[in-house]
């Protein structure tokens, strides 16, 4: 709704308003006051969420910008990169990649959301179908979701064996040394967020129609089995964190600052000559905090309460 629109509406509800209240002050008119009042407060609040959506998204261009300087950087040097989006359902995952390629050279990038393997692929070594995604000189491959599927949501909902969890709890570390040595720049991004915030959106796509899609079967467990997943979150950054492929955590309560922040990490990881020099390019510690990090809040948690929060 335009600013215009909702001055007119505005007017019309106030302009009601007094003459209700002008012509019968009886009950039943200040109940229909009241509701027209309400109703304008719902116009202000929601014309105010547009405004502060439309800044959001104006402040992400300048990085939007460098992501393309750094794509075409990727390209020249015959680079290629691997950026994993990992965390729990409602995250901001699929957002966060929307918003990072929006404006990117589509010949030089790929999204992959790979979905259930095939019985043929679950007889194939696991790593197999994800290295067939991997980018070939100069391209960009982001995973919506990838093969840390294996470390969470797998051993939690009984997808794997614990056999099968642990060779790939003793595999990944070596597989990504591997691949980072010989010349992938691996960025691994986990989105983070509260569980009472996880609720809220789920409960968002259950009544919008245009987000109902988003929510599947696992999804609607999710909230049942969160000390699992927390469980699970907490032995793949003890077991998974290093030195050559470190975990970046990115606290994704509000949307706007996570999607800022994860395009600051993506864009440090990566020695190119930068489009504006003077942009802020440093990400927010209450946003951004390393696998490391976050270790150390969860022991800490757990040795204040006994249990994990995050």
């Amino acid at each position: 709704m335009t600013e215009k629109v909702d001055k007119v509406e505005e007017s019309k509800i106030e302009t009601s308003a007094k003459r209700v209240t002008k012509r019968n002050p009886s009950n039943q008119w200040q109940q229909e006051k009241a509701a027209l009042e309400a109703e304008l407060q719902a116009l202000k609040k929601s014309d105010d969420q547009a405004v502060l959506k439309r800044r959001a998204e104006q402040a992400l261009k300048p990085y939007q910008a460098e992501l393309i300087r750094m794509q075409k950087h990727l390209e020249e040097t015959n680079q290629r990169m691997i950026i994993l989006f990992e965390g729990r359902d409602a995250a901001g995952k699929g957002g966060t990649i929307r918003r990072v390629t929006r404006y990117m050279n589509e010949k030089n990038y790929r999204v992959v959301a790979l979905g259930k393997p095939s019985d043929q692929q679950r007889s194939q070594w696991f790593f197999q179908r994800y290295v067939e995604q991997f980018p070939t000189g100069g391209e960009q491959v982001l995973f919506d979701r990838s093969w840390y599927n294996r470390a969470m949501v797998e051993p939690v909902f009984g997808f794997c064996t614990p056999e099968e969890y642990e060779n790939f709890m003793h595999g990944v570390v070596g597989f990504e040394k591997d691949l980072v040595r010989q010349g992938t720049i691996l960025i691994k991004l986990y989105f983070s967020v509260t569980k009472e915030e996880q609720a809220r959106r789920f409960e968002r796509r259950k009544t919008d129609p245009l987000r109902q899609w988003k929510l599947s079967e696992i999804d609607v467990q999710a909230q049942d089995r969160w000390d699992d997943f927390t469980h699970q979150k907490y032995e793949m950054l003890r077991r998974t964190h290093t030195s050559w492929a470190p975990w970046s955590i990115i606290r994704s309560n509000d949307k706007a600052r996570a999607r800022l922040n994860a395009m600051k990490v993506i864009l440090n990881s990566v020695d190119y000559p930068r489009a504006d020099p003077k942009l802020d390019f440093v990400p927010d510690p209450k946003i951004v905090v390393s696998g490391a990090r976050e270790l150390e809040n969860m022991d800490a948690q757990m040795l204040r309460e006994g249990r994990f929060t995050v």
